[in-house]
């Protein structure tokens, strides 16, 4: 069933001004605002599908994961879908949250892994590689004392 929500809404550029003054324009002088074309109003329209229920995927996905920080996923070169971490794509489909130990820890560190996951968990360890990339931290050959750490300092605190 297709649902339609149309409103006339305070226009988001301008905040409903009519008009538009940025970094090109002193603070004398504005232009028309290009979203709105100076009426201050926005309208909108979103056509949407009412939810009836998660849809089973028409894909052979066989795990899944809380996150991808950038690697490369996939049986092949040595490596199983489970050395990613994650959880079987049932028990995801049945419910079960991602657990402590699920993350991509073969391949990340707690600094990359919590980056895109939970920001509040990405440690601010003074060794953590400031300004480089994760893979290239002094520490990050050793990754597994990191999570080891991290296990110790975040892990009792939520489950993931």
């Amino acid at each position: 069933m297709k649902i339609i929500f149309e409103a006339d809404i305070k226009c988001i550029s301008c905040n409903g001004t009519g008009l538009y003054s940025g970094m090109g324009e002193s603070d004398e002088a504005a232009i028309v605002c290009n979203t709105c074309k100076g009426t201050g109003c926005s309208h909108i329209k979103q056509e949407y599908e009412k939810f009836e229920g998660r849809k089973d995927l028409k894909k052979n996905i066989k795990r899944v994961y809380q996150s991808n920080p950038g690697i490369k996923i996939g049986n092949g070169n040595g490596y199983k879908l489970e050395d990613f971490g994650g959880m079987s794509y049932e028990a995801w489909k049945a419910g079960n949250k991602f657990k402590i130990g699920m993350e991509m820890r073969k391949f990340s560190c707690p600094c990359w892994w919590y980056q895109s996951v939970n920001y509040k968990l990405k440690p601010n360890w003074i060794e953590c590689a400031w300004g480089k990339t994760f893979s290239q931290c002094s520490s990050f050959p050793n990754k597994s004392k990191c999570w080891e750490r991290w296990d110790k300092e975040f892990g009792g605190i939520l489950n993931v």
